[in-house]
């Protein structure tokens, strides 16, 4: 699987567990509900740091946004 796509799978699933809509992890992130929508269709290439930050808002760790589906805790 593409790395962009992975991140953005992963983002969606965590954001629908923790029960945040798109546009309450924009306000808690500082980023657009767009950039969140196209991240979470991997259309985006976040950096580092903008992976900090989204799993910062999440409240989950920045390696729960790269982990393989494989790997994912159930």
């Amino acid at each position: 699987m593409d790395m962009r796509q992975l991140v953005g799978s992963n983002f969606a699933r965590l954001r629908r567990q923790m029960g945040f809509t798109q546009e309450e992890i924009a306000a808690r992130s500082g980023f657009s509900q767009q950039y969140i929508s196209s991240l979470e269709r991997g259309q985006r290439n976040p950096t580092i740091i903008t992976l900090y930050e989204l799993a910062q808002a999440l409240g989950v760790s920045h390696v729960d946004l790269v982990l393989p589906e494989d790997q994912v805790a159930t």
